[in-house]
């Protein structure tokens, strides 16, 4: 999963049902419960949740319920929250975040959903020097790491690529070491 690290401003990015790991992360980072591991309490903790229209918004509820989160929605065609992507609205939350503390130093993404959406996620964190890390859905036949068909490349400490299994040395890695296409 999302190791627990120090961390200013923590911001999910969720798309789809891809909301799912986040509610425990954000009351981890909120000082609101410990599940097992020590995890260093956030000044901020925002989510950015979208999906295609309201109906495919899951457990927005359960996220509201949660003290302290601040929950920033949307859709693709405006029937709840901004209208537009949740790209969109990260860039708005990085932006405030620079302008309120002077850089994105501090702030860390965390990011679930769908393929292209956490590509891009990827791309704008990196242009924006805010570390992200995704958990990949990407389907797994055993789930112990023997057939190999949940594998991603990942970038090497020697620039080249090899194959990670999403089930073993995953779901969460670094996006920046994602090769995407």
């Amino acid at each position: 999963g999302f190791l627990p690290q120090p961390t200013r401003h923590l911001i999910m990015v969720a798309g789809g049902i891809g909301q799912t790991p986040f509610v425990t992360l954000a009351r981890e980072y909120l000082g609101l419960a410990n599940y097992g591991r020590e995890c260093p309490q956030a000044q901020n903790v925002t989510l950015c949740y979208g999906a295609r229209n309201e109906n495919l918004l899951a457990g927005v509820d359960v996220f509201e319920a949660v003290d302290g989160l601040e929950i920033r929605l949307c859709t693709d065609d405006g029937s709840r929250g901004y209208h537009g992507l949740v790209t969109e609205v990260l860039e708005q939350v990085l932006a405030a975040d620079k302008v309120a503390h002077g850089s994105n130093q501090g702030a860390r993404v965390v990011c679930c959903g769908p393929e292209p959406m956490m590509e891009a996620v990827s791309k704008l964190c990196a242009n924006s020097a805010v570390e992200c890390q995704v958990s990949l859905e990407t389907p797994m036949a055993c789930g112990i790491g023997i057939c190999f068909t949940c594998v991603t490349k990942v970038i090497q400490h020697d620039g080249t690529w090899d194959y990670k299994r999403t089930c073993v040395e995953g779901p969460v890695f670094d996006a920046s070491k994602i090769v995407w296409h």
